[in-house]
């Protein structure tokens, strides 16, 4: 049986999000949550109660410390024989190369947005599309691990802003224009997708819009048949 919810979430405030000069010194992998970033992903597993109820849920986590430590947070609304978890590394954030000073990054930044947020592969580290690739990945896992017996009645995925719209986008097969109208969701954010009587999974949240960085359109152009 697929599960009633799939439930995507960005991780709390981070070390990074709240100062990216830290980039220069401590690796992505390991930067940690605020006190900040702690409350918010308390008050998300709070609301993610009140959505599921006492229903079983399954967590994939990102590795990322960041991610670890908002399901730890939000594991605690739960009760402890409520849910289970795995890591999964494939839904990581987006690799942004090693050690690199505040500077580098904001000449990355205005590359990226004049090339395209989609294609542009940042120095020693990934694309958006990159990413992509490997939810897709992922997405094989999922389904084999929906048609097991007995599995929780809900899916919650603590990871990344960009590899939430990305999932989002391989799932409900957006455009690249599409994808680019969509903002992360906030730290602590979530959105939920709900299992519907057609047995398809429905967006009910309402997704951040922004003004797209890039132009990528070119239309498909079909000739008519003589």
């Amino acid at each position: 049986m697929k599960p009633n919810r799939i439930i995507l979430v960005r991780h709390g405030e981070s070390q990074g999000n709240e100062n990216r000069e830290v980039y220069a010194t401590i690796p992505d992998y390991a930067l940690e949550l605020t006190e900040k970033g702690k409350q918010q992903a308390a008050e998300a597993g709070l609301k993610l109660k009140e959505i599921i109820g006492d229903e079983s849920v399954f967590f994939y986590i990102s590795p990322l410390w960041r991610t670890r430590m908002t399901f730890e947070e939000i594991a605690h609304a739960f009760y402890e024989n409520q849910f289970r978890y795995r890591e999964e590394p494939r839904i990581r954030e987006q690799e942004w190369g090693h050690l690199r000073n505040l500077d580098d990054n904001e000449i990355i930044d205005e590359a990226r947005n004049a090339f395209g947020s989609f294609y542009y592969r940042i120095p020693e580290g990934e694309s958006a599309a990159d990413v992509y690739d490997r939810i897709s990945d992922f997405f094989g896992t999922l389904h084999r691990d929906f048609d097991k017996d007995h599995f929780p009645q809900n899916v919650i995925i603590v990871t990344h802003g960009m590899t939430l719209r990305l999932f989002l986008m391989r799932w409900y097969h957006w455009t690249i224009e599409e994808f680019d109208t969509y903002a992360n969701p906030k730290n602590g954010e979530f959105v939920v997708m709900e299992k519907k009587d057609d047995n398809k999974y429905h967006l009910i949240s309402e997704m951040r819009m922004r003004k797209p960085q890039h132009t990528y359109h070119r239309p498909i152009q079909l000739r008519k048949k003589d």
